[in-house]
């Protein structure tokens, strides 16, 4: 027997009771209204139930926020990368897009800059600021190592460890 023909003959009889399903709901429908509409309804119903039990246990979740104290010092870590090389930007206004813009760097070095600052370096927080309803969203933070020691500026909460 060829694949074509097996195809053929479960196309067939899944039409056949298709098809007797329906006449038999049919005749139910005739015969007995009120049970038909009764099993129709409950199997809205069980659908309805089922769409709306979701749970949320599959959300996905960020850096869980730690209590930050002034004065206290921390450690620089990105959650965000892998690479231990992966310099953290201190920036001269809380949140500003310059993080993403290295124009000003042009030409300078690392160490005249001490705008990048190497993860695992030393800091000592000065400040906070609140952003977009989230409390101390950004850290202000003064450099405790290193050859930037005494530089200062802000960083996202979530690279404070």
């Amino acid at each position: 027997m060829s694949n074509e023909e097996n195809a053929k003959k479960t196309v067939d009889a899944a039409k056949e009771t298709g098809g007797k399903l329906l006449s038999s709901m049919m005749d139910l429908k005739e015969k007995s209204p009120k049970v038909f509409f009764g099993v129709v309804g409950g199997v809205v119903f069980l659908l309805l139930v089922i769409m709306l039990s979701g749970d949320d246990s599959g959300t996905i979740s960020g850096p869980s926020a730690k209590n930050l104290v002034a004065g206290q010092r921390y450690v620089l870590k990105n959650p965000n990368t892998y690479e231990i090389e992966s310099p953290i930007k201190l920036l001269p206004v809380p949140g500003s897009m310059a993080a993403f813009d290295d124009s000003e760097d042009d030409g300078k070095g690392k160490v005249e800059s001490c705008r990048r600052i190497a993860q695992g370096t030393s800091v000592i927080i000065t400040g906070f600021q609140d952003f977009a309803g989230k409390k101390n969203a950004f850290v202000n933070v003064q450099v405790d190592d290193g050859q930037c020691k005494g530089s200062s500026g802000w960083i996202s909460a979530i690279d404070v460890q």
